[in-house]
C-alpha cells in the first residue's frame, strides 16, 4: 500500500522497502529449492522480518509453518519432520532450544535477536548467528528481488494442539479461485478492515487470527505497529500515541486491561479506536459489558477454527441483546448442533458444534493423516471439539471444549462457565477450572487461581463468591493459588501442565 509506514519499538519503515526485501527472501528461498507447495518453517517472535517471510512464501505459493516459539525441541522437531519443511527461518536465541532435533535436510535461516526483542523479553545472553548458518539480513539482500508472478497463495498450515497424541497439521488444498477470492472478502469485512486504517499486530503471528489480521494490515493499513509482546498499559500508550483505529485482541487481554487501576486506564485516550474484534477463545460476558462501557460499541466478536477458518460474527449492539453470544453463520456457512449419535439438537440443546465454512475458506486435510479427516466430519460439517448449543433465532453460544467438560456425579459441568464468572473476582488476576480423578464422583473440580498483585485472597472466600453466583455444584472443591498461569501468547491455558503440577501437590 502506498505510504503504508510500519514501526517496531524506535525503528520506522515504508511497507514498499519491507515488500523489495521480502521478494528478495522469495528470491533466495527459490534458489533453495522451494516451490508452490513446498512448506517454509518460522519460529519466530513478532517483528517485521515475521512481515517479510509471510510475504515471501506468499510470493511462491509455499504454505508457512508457523512454529510456536514457546516449543522444545521435541515439539518444534516433530513439526518440522512431519510437514516437510525445506527452510527454517529462527529467531537465534530461539534455536538453542530445538537445535537438537531440526531434522537432517532442513535449511536453518538465522534471524538476529533485535534489542526490542531483548528488552521486551528481558533476553540475558544475546545469541550470534552459530559459524555455518545463513544469516536472514545477509542471505535475503544477496539476492536479486524476485519477479515471476505469485501463483494462489495457501496461507498458513497450522498444527493443532493435539487432545491426545501429536499435533496435527491443518494443511490447505489449492481450492478455487471463487474460494481464494471469498477468504479474502470474509477476513477484511468481519475484522471490519478500512483502507488506510492504523493498527497493531497484538497477538503472536504462529497463530491463525493475528497472521490474518497481519496480512489485511499489509493490504489496507496506512500505519502498522507491531508489538514485540503484549502488555496492557504499553497498548493504551500506543492506542493514544499512534491513534490506532483498528485493534484484533484475544478475551485474555481485554481481562488484563480491565484489570489495570482505573486511574491508570483514565490516563489515556482511546478515542481514535474505531473497530475492535476479539475472539480465539471463550469471553465472559461481564467482561464484555465493561469493554463496551469503556470503548463503546466498538467491539465485535468473531468464532471459528483452524480447519473451518471465520464461522460467527456479532457486533456490540447485536451482543448486549443476546449477551454470550458468539453471533450467527456468516453468509454461506452452515452450523449444526449434534450429539453422541451425530443426530441434530433441537434450539436451546447443548452438544458437538459442526460447522461448514461453504465458499469462505480453502478445503483442507490433516497432513500425513488423511484418515483424521473423516473422523472429525459428519455430512459436510467438521467439528474441533466445542460443545454449544443455538437458539430460536440461530445464535451459537459456545459452552466449552469437549474435552474440557468435567462430568462429577454425573452431571456435565462447563469449567467456561466457572472461570467466566471467577475471573471477575477483584483479586483475581488469572484463573483456570479444571477436573481431577475423584473415587466418590469420578471427577472433582479444581479451581488454579492466580492472584493480583499486591492481593492475598483466601480459598474459603473465592469458594463464597462462587456460590453466591453459582449452583452449589459447580463450586470447586479445591480452590488453588498458584504464582503463574502457563498460557500461551494467545491466552490460552495450558491445562494439562496445571494437571501435573496440581498432582505433584497431592503427592
Amino acid at each position: 500500500m502506498t505510504g503504508q509506514q510500519i514501526l517496531f519499538g524506535t525503528q520506522r519503515e515504508d511497507g514498499a522497502a519491507l515488500r523489495q526485501r521480502a521478494s528478495r527472501a522469495a528470491a533466495g528461498l527459490a534458489a533453495l529449492g522451494v516451490a508452490a507447495g513446498d512448506r517454509v518453517a518460522a519460529m519466530l517472535r513478532n517483528e517485521p522480518v515475521y512481515l517479510e517471510v509471510i510475504l515471501a512464501a506468499d510470493r511462491l505459493g509455499a504454505p508457512l509453518v508457523a512454529i510456536n516459539w514457546h516449543f522444545r525441541a521435541d515439539e518444534a522437531g516433530h513439526v518440522l519432520a512431519d510437514s516437510g519443511a525445506r527452510v527454517l527461518v529462527v529467531h537465534a536465541d530461539l534455536l538453542p532450544q530445538i537445535a537438537a532435533l531440526v531434522p537432517a535436510g532442513v535449511t536453518v535461516i538465522v534471524v538476529p535477536t533485535p534489542p526490542e526483542m531483548i528488552a521486551a523479553y528481558g533476553i540475558a545472553e544475546v545469541q550470534p548467528v552459530p559459524p555455518g548458518l545463513l544469516s536472514w539480513p545477509d542471505w535475503r539482500d544477496a539476492h536479486a528481488p524476485w519477479t515471476a508472478p505469485a501463483p494462489p497463495s495457501l496461507g498458513m498450515m497450522l498444527y493443532t494442539s493435539g487432545t491426545t497424541g501429536r499435533a496435527k497439521g491443518v494443511r490447505r488444498l489449492p481450492g478455487t479461485p471463487e474460494q481464494h477470492d471469498a477468504a479474502r472478502r470474509i477476513r477484511t469485512l468481519v475484522g471490519g478492515a478500512k483502507k488506510g486504517m492504523r493498527t497493531a499486530i497484538v497477538g503472536p503471528m504462529y497463530h491463525a487470527g493475528p497472521a490474518s489480521n497481519a496480512r489485511i494490515a499489509l493490504a489496507e493499513a496506512s500505519l502498522i505497529l507491531v508489538l514485540p509482546r503484549f502488555d496492557a498499559e504499553e497498548l493504551l500508550q500506543a492506542i493514544e500515541a499512534h491513534r490506532l483505529t483498528h485493534l484484533a485482541l484475544v478475551p485474555i487481554m481485554l481481562v488484563r486491561l480491565l484489570k489495570l487501576p482505573e486511574a491508570v486506564r483514565a490516563r489515556y485516550d482511546v478515542s481514535s479506536l474505531e473497530g475492535v474484534t476479539h475472539g480465539g477463545s471463550a469471553c465472559a460476558p461481564d467482561v464484555k459489558r465493561a469493554m463496551i462501557a469503556w470503548w463503546g460499541p466498538i467491539l465485535s466478536e468473531t468464532y471459528g477454527s483452524t480447519e473451518a477458518s471465520l464461522i460467527t460474527s456479532v457486533g456490540a449492539a447485536e451482543w448486549l441483546s443476546h449477551p454470550g453470544t458468539v453471533g450467527r453463520a456468516l453468509p454461506g456457512t452452515s452450523i449444526r448442533i449434534l450429539d453422541e449419535e451425530g443426530r441434530m439438537l433441537p434450539p436451546g440443546k447443548v452438544g458437538e458444534i459442526f460447522v461448514d465454512s461453504g465458499p469462505n475458506a480453502l478445503p483442507f486435510t490433516y497432513h500425513n493423516l488423511p484418515g483424521e479427516r473423516a473422523k472429525v466430519e459428519r455430512d459436510g460439517h467438521v467439528t474441533n471439539g466445542d460443545v454449544g448449543y443455538l437458539d430460536a433465532e440461530g445464535y451459537l453460544y459456545v459452552t466449552d471444549r469437549k474435552r474440557d467438560m468435567v462430568i462429577s456425579g454425573g452431571v456435565n459441568i462447563y469449567p467456561a462457565e466457572i472461570e467466566a464468572v471467577l475471573i471477575t473476582h477483584a483479586d483475581v488476576a488469572d484463573c483456570a477450572v479444571f477436573g481431577v480423578a475423584d473415587p466418590e464422583y469420578g471427577e472433582a473440580l479444581v479451581a488454579a487461581v492466580q492472584p493480583r498483585q499486591g492481593a492475598a485472597p483466601e480459598a474459603a472466600g473465592i469458594a463464597a463468591f462462587l456460590r453466591a453466583r453459582l449452583a452449589g455444584y459447580k463450586v470447586p472443591r479445591r480452590i488453588w493459588m498458584v504464582q503463574d498461569m502457563p498460557r500461551d501468547s494467545m491466552g490460552k491455558v495450558f491445562k494439562r501442565r496445571l494437571r501435573e503440577a496440581f498432582a505433584g501437590t497431592a503427592a
